[in-house]
């Protein structure tokens, strides 16, 4: 009875060893595992822009005036030298009873005024007529010497200042007459105005064959000279406008390839970079935060049927490649973390995670270069965080 009391005390003491030990020892770690692989890789940068077209045209009023209303619509093509607006010399404006008053006395004052100067030149005529007559009676006495060669100089001066103040005369009744015709002008209401001849107008022409891509001025109405009317410009050449941070416009070359997708058709399409600006300016983003940035010009390299439906001022992702590779080792960014100096990743191993360093490469947001330190095919985890460490045990998620 005692061997078999001590064979069961032996046995439970065994059990609850056992629980201990097993209650005490590290549990497994759940882990997300991802693969090693080999495979293309793009280091990119991404922004969004805007397409535009290549060489538009801003066509404005070359005179202020009054625009009769342009009969174009957006997408109209026009031909060049084509008419594409009409300018009216600029419409009268409308008297109130005060204004009304004063250019009536104004041109009151004109009539008197032609009155007084139509009188002045009559007796300017009268004595032109006279100073003649004593002209010539002084030559008749002359010949019979009844007179002086100085009386017969005098007489001629008078007749010649008398022409002269006659003329005079005249040229101011002229006067007299153009300051009461602009004095009934300033009357002359806007409907009396307009009744007349037909005015003097100024024909605005396209500069160039294209398409109208936008209205500005489509109504008729008074226009400043220099006004924008419309913009016409060729919708088949268009460019992308990309606006990059400074720190990324650094790292991109004229040439670099560019993908644009996330612009509504079925795939992405290709472009090329053209220029990249030397000038930068100041952005405020929507956080707030002020941000150099550089504009970046793309000409779009795919087919012109690839982005056909595209038009001007549409938005576009912009993608530039600052690297690409056709076969390289890769693995998830996330598996990475820091060692000293270095990186470092954990690789499955049965059912331990063994910490091993690595050298890395490009680094392509998602995914990353491997130089050396893992094969393809190798698993590591995921996501490494605290409660991994080296050898301990894992299982997978």
């Amino acid at each position: 009875m005692k061997l078999r009391a001590k064979i069961g005390m032996l046995a439970i003491l065994a059990v609850v060893a056992g629980g201990l030990a097993l209650g005490f020892m590290p549990r497994a770690v759940p882990v997300d595992v991802a693969e090693v692989t080999r495979g293309p890789l793009a280091v990119t940068v991404e922004e969004e822009g805007k397409t535009r077209v290549t060489e538009r045209y801003a066509v404005s009023a070359p005179v202020a005036g009054y625009v009769r209303r342009i009969d174009l619509k957006a997408g109209d093509a026009v031909a060049a030298r084509q008419v594409i607006a009409v300018i009216e010399p600029a419409r009268s404006v409308a008297l109130d009873p005060r204004t009304r008053a004063q250019a009536q006395g104004q041109a009151s004052a004109a009539q008197a005024a032609l009155a007084a100067a139509q009188a002045n030149a009559r007796a300017a005529s009268a004595a032109a007529q006279l100073a003649q007559q004593e002209r010539a009676r002084a030559e008749s006495l002359r010949q019979s010497n009844f007179v002086s060669a100085q009386a017969l100089d005098t007489a001629r001066t008078a007749e010649t200042r008398a022409r002269a103040v006659d003329a005079a005369a005249q040229h101011a009744v002229r006067v007299a007459r153009f300051d009461l015709e602009t004095a009934r002008a300033a009357l002359a209401s806007t409907a009396r105005l307009q009744a007349g001849g037909a005015a003097e107008v100024v024909q605005v022409y396209a500069p160039v064959a294209a398409h109208v891509l936008k209205l500005q001025h489509e109504s008729e109405g008074a226009v400043a000279a220099g006004q924008p009317l419309l913009e016409i410009g060729d919708p088949a050449s268009l460019e992308v406008e990309v606006e990059v941070l400074s720190t990324h416009a650094v790292k991109i070359a004229p040439g670099s390839k560019v993908i644009l997708d996330r612009w509504g058709g079925d795939r992405p399409v290709t472009g090329t970079v053209r220029v990249v600006e030397p000038s930068g300016f100041t952005k405020i983003s929507a956080l707030g935060v002020e941000e150099q940035r550089v504009r970046v010009i793309v000409d779009f390299s795919s087919p012109r049927e690839a982005w056909a439906r595209l038009g001007d001022g549409y938005r576009v992702e912009a993608r530039f490649v600052l690297w690409e590779g056709r076969d390289v080792l890769q693995l998830p960014t996330s598996a990475l973390f820091r060692q000293g100096e270095g990186w470092a990743v954990f690789v499955i191993d049965g059912r331990r995670a063994r910490r091993v360093p690595v050298e890395i490469g490009q680094r392509a947001g998602l995914a990353t270069q491997v130089l050396s330190g893992l094969k393809a095919g190798d698993a590591v985890v995921a996501h490494p965080d605290e409660t991994i460490k080296d050898g301990a045990r894992v299982k997978l998620r």
